[in-house]
């Protein structure tokens, strides 16, 4: 999950509790003020009707059409001294004129006339349903909730979106970036102290990249280089062995052994110092190259080296191909993509090798996929094949980086798929 999406989900998580509070306080406070003006209205309605009764007044009717109503009564004095002089409470109360029972805030009270009567007076007025006012602030709640929720998360989204645009943009700089290629400064265009300190460092890291990859390519390039001279000696020292010194026939298989291990180190030393100069740019010229006439070349040397394996190769081919390519680099693509597919076949395999509409497919039969994600990394090698040096598709991906080529692998219905994509 994106970090902007998971920050608007934990808002939005966070903003529930405290919308309940805020709901709950406001509940508790709306109630609260209701009941103080009611018990106002109430003390100064009770003081009125009290003060008439003591001066011997005429006390007003019990329904005089407000909607304030009164109960007086005489009590004893045991009861007088059991109850508070003065409660408010919740109740319902009749009103008469609607004949029915509404809720309503009572006050009653408690006095002594001056004669040592004890007079209880209950004075009520209508209140509020409390169920429908607690409807009301939910139903409001959910709509606040709601509000507040877009406007609230879509406001916080945008201001971080636009906070982190120079984080995007160094994301976006990191994808695009690979060792050894041309590539843009790393982006600072930014006021903020620790973007800029996060593209300071990573423009550190990309120079000591850039630095130990030119020091890899070079030190790959120099001992393959310094190598060739002295693996020909060995091989050559070898095969003077084998021609004219008298070695029985243990002593013989060993060399032979031995010289089958010097050429494969000959081959591997070859692609690395390839590979390097691949990667230094070594092979600008480019020239009108006919891949038909190499995948027919290359089939009719490799169906010889494989003939004992009787590996059956089609090919589906135009009249001719022309790319502009540097005819070695060409070589290597084609060679390496056709041998990749008879080494790594059974005998009596299929290999089926097509082009056209700018695209190269090569297929050879195979029992289980591949790992897609490392197939074009140097040595690596799904089922280990004696002859094989782990860096043939490795060269082939090599060739189409540096041309811009689409290479892609898929396993399906029985087949490895090697395709490469010429760009229109």
């Amino acid at each position: 999950m994106k970090l902007l999406y998971r920050l608007a989900l934990r808002l939005t998580v966070v903003l529930v509790p405290l919308l309940v509070l805020w709901a709950a306080l406001f509940y508790y406070a709306t109630v609260d003020e209701i009941h103080d003006e009611a018990d106002d209205s109430l003390e100064a309605y009770s003081y009125m009707i009290m003060t008439r009764h003591l001066a011997g007044e005429t006390l007003p009717p019990l329904n005089n059409g407000s909607n304030n109503s009164y109960q007086l009564r005489q009590v004893d004095s045991l009861y007088a001294a059991t109850r508070p002089h003065l409660q408010f409470r919740d109740d319902n109360y009749y009103i008469p004129d609607k004949r029915e029972y509404e809720p309503a805030r009572v006050l009653t009270t408690l006095f002594h006339t001056p004669d040592g009567r004890w007079m209880e007076l209950e004075v009520a007025t209508p209140t509020f349903e409390k169920d429908d006012l607690l409807e009301t602030i939910l139903g409001w709640i959910v709509f606040l909730y709601v509000v507040l929720l877009i406007s609230g998360v879509s406001l916080t989204m945008w201001v971080i979106r636009s906070s982190m645009k120079p984080f995007y943009r160094l994301l976006q700089w990191v994808d695009r970036y690979t060792p050894g290629h041309a590539h843009e400064p790393v982006p600072n265009a930014t006021s903020v102290a620790e973007f800029r300190q996060l593209s300071g460092a990573m423009q550190q890291m990309v120079d000591r990249s850039e630095e130990l990859y030119d020091r890899q390519k070079q030190f790959i390039g120099n001992a393959s280089h310094e190598l060739q001279t002295p693996l020909a000696v060995l091989g050559n020292r070898m095969e003077w062995m084998l021609d004219t010194m008298e070695l029985n026939e243990a002593q013989m298989a060993e060399v032979m052994r031995m010289l089958q291990t010097q050429r494969h180190l000959v081959r591997l030393n070859r692609n690395l110092l390839l590979l390097t100069k691949i990667d230094n740019g070594q092979f600008p010229e480019s020239v009108a190259v006919d891949l038909v006439q190499l995948i027919r070349s290359e089939q009719e040397i490799l169906d010889e080296l494989y003939e004992e394996q009787q590996i059956r190769c089609t090919l589906q081919l135009p009249e001719r191909f022309d790319v502009q390519m540097n005819e070695s680099l060409a070589s290597v693509l084609i060679t390496n993509l056709l041998r990749n597919a008879y080494l790594h076949s059974a005998a009596g395999a299929a290999v089926e090798v097509s082009l056209g509409q700018r695209r190269l497919v090569v297929k050879n039969e195979g029992t289980e996929p591949l790992d897609a994600a490392r197939i074009f990394e140097r040595f690596y090698q799904g089922s280990k094949r004696e002859g094989s040096t782990g860096l043939g598709l490795a060269l082939v991906r090599a060739v189409c980086e540096a041309y811009g080529l689409l290479l892609t692998y898929q396993y399906g219905e029985g087949y490895h798929r090697f395709e490469v994509e010429w760009p229109a």
